[in-house]
């Protein structure tokens, strides 16, 4: 049994956002994407300071789908180096969970 995490992906806008989740529910390798939006990010981007409002992507999914999701996320997001952050998840609702697992095509529990 996969265990479940959460990845985090910043976005330009919830377009980008919306097509990205598009894709990754489609191929199975997300159960939910939350997309929140009005996210300031401050940075420092090839030596200057940036400050940019972007959209907050929350992916649901498993750490046995983590490789195709992070390949899946690079290969169609417009940044240059983009922010995939991956974070398990040690315990939560175990229905939900198990429908998370579910989702991705992994047995639950």
């Amino acid at each position: 049994m996969s265990q479940c995490c959460a990845v985090f992906v910043t976005a330009p806008s919830k377009e980008v956002a919306k097509s990205l989740a598009q894709g990754l529910l489609g191929r199975k390798l997300a159960a939910c994407v939350n997309v929140i939006p009005g996210v300031t990010s401050y940075y420092e981007w090839q030596g200057k300071m940036e400050e940019d409002t972007e959209v907050l992507m929350m992916i649901k999914s498993t750490k046995g789908k983590f490789g195709e999701l992070n390949d899946f996320v690079k290969n169609n997001h417009p940044y240059d180096c983009v922010e995939v952050i991956q974070t398990e998840i040690s315990e939560g609702n175990k229905p939900y969970l198990d429908w998370v697992r579910e989702s991705c095509g992994e047995p639950s529990s």
